[in-house]
C-alpha cells in the first residue's frame, strides 16, 4: 500500500518526555512473546496489576482480544501474522509516546517481526520478555482446546504444530513459567523494570 503524497506529518506541542514527566514515570513496550498456553497474558496481566498499584499508567494488549477488532480482517498466514504485529507495533509506539508502559501478549513467532517492532521506538524502549514454556506442558495447559484441533488438522498454521515457533535470540528477559507461579513470574518483570531504572525501587 502507497503512502499518499498528500499525508505530512503534524508535530505537537506536547512531547513524549512533557507526557512521561507528568505521569511521573518512563514508558516502554513490555513485549511479551511465547506459545500459545506459555501464559503471556496471565503474566502480562498480573504485571498490569501490580504496576497499576504502584500508581503507573499501563495498558495490556492482548492478541485476541485485538483481533476482535483492528485486527479482525487478519488470518494466520505468515504473511498476515507479519500485518498484525507491524499494526501492533505501531499502535505500541503510539501509547510509549503518550507515556504509558505498554503490555503485549502475542505469539508473534518470528523473530524479524519482533526486530521490526523493536526497530519503531528509540534504543531501551523495546524489552523482549520470553515466557518460556515446554510444549508438552502448552498442550497440557491448553485453555482454548486449541492444540487438540490442531492435532486433528481442525485448525491449520497453528504454532507449534505445524507453524514455526522462534524463541528470541537476545531477549531482556527469560520467564520460566513452567517452573515457577503467576506470581513469581510477574515480580520477576516489576524487579527487572526497577533495576533497569523504568520505575522507581
Amino acid at each position: 500500500m502507497n503512502m499518499s503524497e498528500n499525508i505530512v506529518w503534524h508535530n505537537a506541542k506536547v512531547s513524549k518526555e512533557d507526557r512521561r514527566k507528568l505521569n511521573g514515570h518512563k514508558s516502554a513496550i513490555l513485549w511479551f512473546t511465547g506459545l500459545s498456553g506459555a501464559g503471556k497474558s496471565t503474566v502480562s496481566v498480573e504485571v498490569e496489576k501490580k504496576l497499576h498499584q504502584m500508581g503507573i499508567r499501563t495498558y495490556v494488549l492482548d492478541g485476541d482480544n485485538i483481533r476482535h477488532g483492528l485486527n479482525k480482517n487478519l488470518g494466520f498466514t505468515p504473511e498476515d501474522r507479519k500485518e498484525n504485529i507491524r499494526r501492533i507495533g505501531e499502535v505500541s509506539k503510539l501509547f510509549v509516546d503518550a507515556g504509558v508502559f505498554t503490555l503485549t501478549a502475542f505469539i508473534s513467532p518470528y523473530q524479524e517481526d519482533r526486530d521490526m517492532v523493536r526497530e519503531m521506538v528509540e534504543q531501551n524502549e523495546f524489552i523482549e520478555i520470553y515466557v518460556q514454556c515446554d510444549i508438552e506442558e502448552c498442550e497440557k495447559r491448553d485453555p482454548k482446546g486449541l492444540y487438540a484441533k490442531a492435532r486433528k488438522g481442525e485448525i491449520k498454521n497453528f504454532t507449534g504444530i505445524d507453524a514455526p515457533y522462534e524463541a528470541p535470540d537476545h531477549p531482556e528477559l527469560i520467564i520460566e513459567n513452567d517452573r515457577q507461579s503467576i506470581e513469581a513470574s510477574a515480580d520477576q518483570v516489576i524487579d527487572y523494570l526497577k533495576e533497569k531504572g523504568y520505575i522507581d525501587q
